[in-house]
């Protein structure tokens, strides 16, 4: 599985300027063919004070350029942008895996950021969501999840013999202040969950004058790191997962087999 991480500085609220962006960014930095693309949390419109004003419907702008990202690098595009779902009046920080024939699933922020004006004005997800894209399962997550591990706990189906995921991808707005917390929660998640990590954060500078410096990071099932973009800068990184090493792994150490 080859994942690219797109490490952008989100120009704040203009959705088209952030379309523009990571179309420059995929050209310049894909020179071969990928299966998932990852951008950061909020990516067409930054982490804003007033995010039900930047609430688009289900099927948007937005969700129209992921469709064509995903159409012209023949991948699975991940990122968050807030919707406001048709059936209530609420307003939710979705993640959405959009295949290149469509929508493949969606994921609601369980954890909305209480340190922030998100918590009082995003609903909370509910649920869990795992995705089969090209033989992995992928568990989506976002930015403050990361901090709690019964959310993303793996389980072990003893009849069917595996995980429930093998795969977790993160897109975040992780501020430099805490970004050491941020490194050791992402090779936390993967040692616990026998799981590839793939933590994608921003950078740059938004309009509350917060920092952004990047480190996105995959990190392996027992905790390696293969890939730290901890430059503040912009770009794509391309990393390559290998299912037959993970599945070695989980057979050499099967720690499933004594979860809780």
């Amino acid at each position: 599985m080859s994942v690219a991480i797109v490490q952008q500085d989100i120009v704040w609220q203009v959705r088209e300027r952030n379309y523009a962006l990571v179309e420059k960014l995929l050209e310049q930095g894909l020179d071969r063919n990928v299966d998932v693309i990852v951008v950061p949390e909020t990516f067409s419109t930054a982490f804003t004070d007033d995010m039900p004003s930047m609430a688009e419907e289900k099927v948007g702008a937005t969700y129209d350029f992921a469709l064509s990202m995903a159409r012209r690098y023949d991948a699975l595009f991940v990122g968050t942008w807030v919707v406001r779902d048709g059936e209530s009046a609420s307003a939710y920080n979705r993640m959405h895996l959009v295949a290149p024939d469509g929508l493949l699933g969606a994921y609601d922020k369980h954890h909305t950021f209480r340190l922030s004006s998100e918590a009082q004005q995003i609903a909370r997800g509910e649920g869990r969501i795992t995705t089969e894209w090209r033989g992995w399962n992928i568990r989506p997550a976002i930015c403050y999840d990361l901090r709690f591990p019964t959310w993303l706990r793996n389980t072990y189906n003893a009849v069917d013999g595996d995980m429930d995921y093998d795969l977790l991808l993160l897109s975040a707005n992780w501020p430099k202040t805490r970004i050491a917390v941020w490194d050791i929660l992402l090779k936390a998640r993967a040692i616990e969950n026998l799981s590839y990590v793939v933590g994608v954060n921003r950078t740059g500078i938004d309009a509350n004058g917060l920092v952004y410096n990047g480190h996105s990071m995959a990190v392996d099932y027992a905790g390696h790191v293969i890939t730290n973009t901890d430059n503040e800068g912009q770009g794509v990184t391309v990393v390559d997962l290998d299912y037959e090493e993970l599945a070695a792994f989980r057979r050499k150490c099967p720690f499933y087999l004594d979860f809780d």
